[in-house]
């Protein structure tokens, strides 16, 4: 399988705090060097790109040193964390910037979608922005005339195809540029994570169209995603950028773990995403097996321990929990609330500081996982905690049996019986 693009030592750098190349000065020194057949001085110089630190210095390097094959027909997934350089290097690869130092090497069209409305005049109709935008990314007017019914149906914006773009959501906007790139029959097809805009239904016409691209016509996507489940299912190959860096690339699943290991999957991690704490809160959660704190093992019996931080003399009349987990894709695995046990007593948990959750025989698979919730107070929200802890399942005997459970079987167990019906109470 022939390769169908190559980055060679790919590095941007820019410039700090102001717009353009830099002073006067600077542009001089590197014209002076240019004409003398230097290298630029200032690619000598330049912090990492680690958007949370203190800038030290004018220049930082968006990307360094990125150097990746694709061949023919592959889907390659690029993740990391926000401000790893991912946008920066499609880009480069869509040749809407150009590098700082290195060289891409494509055989094909490229179509792109990078941002929302990306080539869309908000003035202008859906069907005249399609044969606009159609025609930026190379395509003849007869042939956006052949394809434009097809467009029209994959975009599900029929209704509003004679209307001024300006009047579309942003849903609606991203449904109708994907429309039109994925129908460009591109070589090279470049999706950022727009496609998050759109709802569930979109999401997954628009993954099984990338699929159809790559499995049924050999087709290269390129595709960036925060979405692991995306891009577990969609891509063939992954890259892993952070600081601007190439940090791994190789196998989907091993580049997944890597990057999840690298982000807070080490356990118990409490992080700091609360938002709209009020007058009541969340001080502490721990997991409780036999008198002591413990992580979860599946099949054992288990409680969680909400400790509550209480910082008003408000008196709450009612008081409700709600919690969630995920697996390390982000896909809910459960939901509990104290507002289904009608027996709970709002009072209680207040004077003792504590809300419990018990489970006789824990039933979620080994693995990663993430705990969120939400606690009211009198009707209104107190905290909002999305992704607040990060937690593992250890393995434990769910059944009497040898086999071992993993998430690739099922992320939740259920006790059931094989064999003949049974006999039916009567009452």
């Amino acid at each position: 399988m022939s390769n169908i693009l190559k980055a060679e030592n790919i590095s941007k750098q820019y410039r700090l705090g102001d717009v353009g190349t830099g002073t006067l000065t600077h542009d001089f020194n590197r014209w002076w060097a240019s004409l003398r057949g230097k290298e630029d001085p200032y690619l000598k110089v330049g912090a990492v790109n680690d958007r949370s630190a203190k800038a030290t210095e004018d220049y930082v390097w968006a990307l360094r040193d990125i150097n990746f094959e694709v061949k023919r027909g592959e889907v390659l997934g690029i993740i990391g964390k926000n401000g790893a350089g991912k946008s920066t290097l499609l880009k480069i690869l869509s040749r809407v910037t150009s590098p700082s130092t290195g060289t891409i090497k494509t055989s094909g069209r490229i179509a792109s979608l990078l941002e929302v409305g990306t080539g869309f005049h908000g003035e202008l109709s859906g069907r005249e922005n399609i044969f606009m935008n159609g025609a930026i990314l190379g395509m003849t007017k007869k042939e956006i005339k052949r394809k434009l019914d097809e467009i029209i149906d994959f975009s599900g914006c029929e209704m509003y195809i004679d209307t001024p773009v300006k009047r579309y959501s942003s849903g609606m906007t991203v449904r109708l540029g994907f429309a039109v790139a994925a129908h460009l029959e591109p070589e090279i097809l470049v999706v950022d994570e727009v496609l998050a805009v759109g709802d569930s239904e979109f999401q997954k016409k628009a993954i099984g169209k990338m699929q159809d691209l790559s499995i049924g016509q050999g087709r290269t996507v390129l595709f960036v995603s925060h979405n692991m489940a995306s891009i577990e299912n969609l891509c063939t190959k992954l890259i892993v950028l952070e600081n601007g860096g190439l940090a791994m690339e190789g196998d989907v699943k091993d580049s997944i773990e890597f990057y999840l290991r690298n982000n807070g999957f080490k356990g118990i991690n409490k992080s700091t995403k609360k938002t709209g704490a009020k007058n009541i809160g969340i001080k502490e959660i721990n997991f409780i097996i036999n008198s002591r704190k413990s992580f979860p093992v599946t099949g054992e019996p288990l409680t969680i321990e909400f400790i509550l931080d209480i910082f008003s003399e408000q008196k709450f009349k009612s008081l409700r929990l709600d919690f969630k987990f995920e697996d390390r894709l982000g896909n809910r695995i459960a939901w509990f609330s104290t507002a289904v046990d009608p027996n709970f007593d709002s009072a209680i948990s207040i004077t003792s500081k504590k809300i419990l959750f018990h489970f006789e025989k824990f039933s979620i698979v080994q693995g990663s996982y993430i705990l969120s919730y939400n606690l009211y107070a009198n009707g209104e929200v107190q905290e909002d905690a999305q992704q607040y802890l990060a937690f593992e399942v250890s393995q434990g005997a769910f059944y009497k049996s040898t086999i071992n459970i993993t998430p690739h079987h099922t992320p939740i167990l259920l006790d059931y019986i094989v064999g003949p019906t049974p006999q039916i109470r009567q009452f």
